[in-house]
């Protein structure tokens, strides 16, 4: 928060002041001006904004809408589709390299032994005061009957398959007025099985009704997951609500933050299905590292907070110039003109604002996706998740999301992509967010028609604010 801060604040104060200080020395060493001049060519010719790729592109998209909408579409639903089977969990020693020491050790005990100690179950019975050897008997017995238990060591012996085998050989005990058990396990950590059995053990009544509480890293693995996930509804709620709350006030529209969200979702979702392919199941080799079967329960939803505010940015730059040229259109007032022309103003404004910030947003974007990339060379399994992850959702949002996604929806949307209810639209005017002169008053006909038109310096009219009851 207090980077962001220092950082907007910056970009207010001091940047401007920068620039009126250097003044036309601001790209004095414009290092492509430099090289131009060393290989002998000209500078470049300013180009029409209408000769412009992206408007081309933007034009393109929206012709042909259909097709190329549903293809992109598709294609970030395919990748994101891995994303259903996700599970989650926690590091162990596989996502070191195998150079590493503790990596060693654990592939060996695993492999040569077939005896994993992070599997170990340590069971404590707080209050034990008053059980006899028959109930922690009893108890260790059930316990040793659960599918995939190899031993459990009990204060009184080592039970095997419910039967007691011989004196303890394990961490076990009594202290304190508290009873201290070991379950050893031959189940995976992680699996299925894993998690299976971690379920029924929990099943296993207490000795003598007495409450348990269970520790290893399976039981941590489980707690840490349940509390990343816990409230994870309630903040993915919020975030949303949020965000619709600040675009409708840049944009005035209900539709618009809607769209922001669904193409976010599509992006982010594309991202960690990738992520699932790859390093949960092992495809492409999980990228030089071993796939433990897992993601990273935390690392998502720090990819989620970076990715979200990053691609939010992108879609405040893009939807504010395209709000720009809509209204500059005159077109918000559809009551003078055809649905026909409407329309047209609607898909101008689009490609003109793709057209102004697509070298922007792609430039910002790959600025972003090779820092995160970087993070790919890391020999640690989940810093190398967590750079494919920011690369992939930061490209994605970027160019297929916001250059293709986003001009076809709104061409299909046209007039209604600046619509919003009457109450709504008298919120916006009061306090609504814009970077241009727009008036914020407007007197209702009797009619419950369209407000008041405020003239511009120009000749030209802009509306008080968007139609939305057309």
């Amino acid at each position: 928060m207090a980077t962001v801060a220092f950082v907007a604040t910056a970009s207010i104060v001091i940047t401007p002041a920068a620039i009126v200080l250097l003044g036309p020395r601001l790209d004095a060493l414009d290092v492509r001006r430099l090289v131009r001049r060393l290989l002998g060519r000209p500078d470049p010719v300013h180009k029409p904004v209408k000769q412009l790729f992206w408007y081309r592109s933007s034009k393109f998209v929206m012709r042909r809408w259909l097709p190329v909408g549903t293809a992109v579409v598709a294609l970030l639903v395919l990748l994101g589709l891995p994303f259903l089977s996700v599970k989650w969990g926690f590091p162990d020693d596989r996502v070191l390299p195998r150079s590493a020491s503790a990596r060693q050790v654990g592939d060996i005990l695993r492999d040569d032994f077939g005896h994993d100690p992070a599997t170990q179950i340590p069971i404590v019975v707080p209050d034990a005061r008053g059980l006899g050897p028959v109930e922690l008997d009893s108890y260790a017995a059930e316990l040793s009957r659960v599918p995939d238990v190899s031993a459990v060591a009990a204060p009184t012996g080592t039970f095997v398959d419910g039967s007691w085998v011989g004196t303890p050989r394990g961490a076990t005990g009594l202290a304190e007025g508290s009873a201290f058990l070991t379950v050893s396990s031959t189940a995976p950590l992680f699996s299925r099985a894993s998690d299976i059995q971690l379920k029924r053990l929990h099943q296993v009544a207490g000795p003598a009704g007495r409450s348990v509480v269970m520790a290893g890293v399976a039981q941590v693995n489980r707690d840490s997951v349940d509390a990343v996930t816990d409230r994870l509804p309630m903040v993915l709620g919020l975030i949303a609500a949020i965000t619709y709350v600040l675009l409708f006030l840049l944009t005035g529209s209900v539709v618009l933050p809607a769209k922001a969200l669904v193409c976010n979702v599509l992006s982010l979702t594309a991202a960690f299905g990738a992520l699932v392919w790859i390093f949960q199941e092992g495809h492409f080799g999980a990228l030089g590292t071993t796939p433990s079967g897992t993601l990273v329960a935390n690392m998502p939803v720090l990819l989620f907070c970076i990715a979200f505010g990053l691609s939010m940015d992108y879609e405040v730059f893009l939807v504010s110039r395209i709000r720009e040229y809509w209204l500059e259109s005159g077109a918000a007032r559809p009551a003078r003109r055809s649905v026909a022309e409407v329309h047209a103003a609607n898909d101008e404004s689009v490609a003109l604002g793709v057209a102004r910030t697509g070298r922007v947003i792609t430039a910002a974007a790959l600025v972003m996706s090779m820092s995160f990339a970087a993070l790919i060379a890391a020999h640690v399994s989940f810093m190398r998740m967590f750079g494919l992850g920011l690369t992939l959702a930061v490209a994605a949002d970027a160019t297929l999301v916001r250059m293709v996604v986003v001009p076809a929806f709104m061409h299909v949307t046209g007039r209604w992509n600046w619509w919003a209810p009457r109450p709504l639209a008298w919120l916006h005017e009061r306090f609504g967010v814009s970077e241009a002169a727009e008036p914020v008053s407007r007197r209702r006909s009797h009619a419950g028609g369209l407000g008041k038109i405020a003239g511009r310096s120009d000749g030209q009219t802009i509306p008080a604010s968007l139609t939305r009851n057309g």
